[in-house]
């Protein structure tokens, strides 16, 4: 993985993208598909479980936004090059996934926890969230891939 080709300040941010993405990517998973559901499988009432659930999704949704802040930073050229290869659309779904948590926690969170046309906000809320965890994949994806060489 020494690349002399590479300054370490790329090998850097290249790592620093590694460790982002799959935090990021992690954090989705975990929340979303596992301790979310048992919550909700192991609490005694659904309102307990929404309540412990929702502040479950807004410190997973800061986790997502300093990961996306870190991805952005990481892909800044320096010397002339970034830290990681961003030609594959990468900076794309760090920007839509960040859109995605902050519209998840300021505009269909509160409509959730008042409860007004739940089913809708809900719906809407689990579809970002799995656009989302696609998202970081697809981050993850790139940001593992092997790197080519111009």
């Amino acid at each position: 993985m020494n690349d002399p080709a590479r300054p370490p300040s790329a090998a850097w941010k290249a790592r620093v993208a590694v460790f982002a993405a799959a935090l990021w990517w992690g954090s989705l998973s975990v929340t979303g598909f596992l301790a979310v559901p048992t919550l909700f499988a192991s609490l005694p009432t659904p309102a307990l479980a929404g309540s412990v659930a929702a502040r479950l999704f807004s410190a997973q949704g800061w986790v997502a936004v300093a990961c996306g802040v870190l991805l952005l930073f990481a892909s800044r050229p320096e010397d002339g090059r970034s830290g990681m290869d961003w030609r594959g659309g990468a900076v794309l779904f760090v920007l839509a996934g960040l859109l995605l948590a902050l519209l998840s926690e300021f505009a269909v969170a509160p409509r959730i926890m008042a409860r007004g046309n739940l089913r809708l906000w809900h719906g809407l809320g689990a579809a970002m969230y799995v656009v989302q965890w696609l998202c970081a994949a697809a981050v993850l994806w790139k940001v593992t891939a092997p790197r080519q060489h111009d």
